[in-house]
């Protein structure tokens, strides 16, 4: 018979019961979606596992390199960090709520363009950073490269940019594609 093993607390395994799922409800890309999840899945395994939004990419799994970023209420989250239960109130848009084939978001599109990626893996993260991150910048928020944080509109200088996407890390080094798609979209919404 096998010994449990004791947890860091010091406590042994126990059964599972009931009370360790929740019957959720989450909005993802404009649509209801009831599951029932385990307390601890983390929302990147409940729109992987569950809902089979495969856009999402699981990197590292830490919060360091930014491939499962999804828009929360139009802020962007890295969805590997935060539990499911905690979004039941929220509008979760993954990449696939961003565009579709024919009607692409206008980054997706800017991406294409402008061959902004190699692998792609990280691609869906980078681009949902992107639209959170111009966002942040329209609301006149500073980030650590803004120059005159008290100013009605921030610049969009590259080292504003790489600074703001530095939460997103491409193996690939497609950064300067990446930079330019950016730049555009953003541009094109300025004009």
């Amino acid at each position: 018979m096998a010994a449990k093993l004791p947890h860091a607390s010091g406590a042994t395994d126990a059964p599972r019961t009931e009370t360790d799922t929740a019957r959720i409800e989450l909005t993802v890309n404009g649509r209801v979606h009831q599951l029932d999840l385990d307390r601890r899945t983390s929302l990147l395994d409940a729109l992987r596992e569950h809902l089979h939004l495969t856009g999402t990419k699981k990197g590292c799994d830490q919060g360091q390199c930014g491939a499962c970023t999804v828009l929360i209420n139009g802020r962007r989250i890295n969805s590997c960090l935060t539990l499911a239960v905690m979004h039941e109130e929220d509008r979760i848009v993954t990449i696939e709520g961003l565009g579709a084939p024919g009607a692409l978001h206008p980054l997706q599109a800017a991406f294409i363009e402008r061959d902004a990626f190699q692998c792609g893996y990280c691609t869906p993260g980078q681009i949902c950073s992107a639209v959170g991150m111009l966002a942040e910048l329209e609301a006149g928020w500073p980030s650590h490269a803004t120059a005159d944080v008290t100013a009605d509109a921030i610049p969009l200088s590259d080292a504003e940019v790489r600074e703001r996407m530095s939460g997103n890390i491409c193996r690939c080094a497609a950064y300067p594609n990446i930079l330019a798609a950016i730049r555009d979209v953003a541009q094109g919404a300025r004009s």
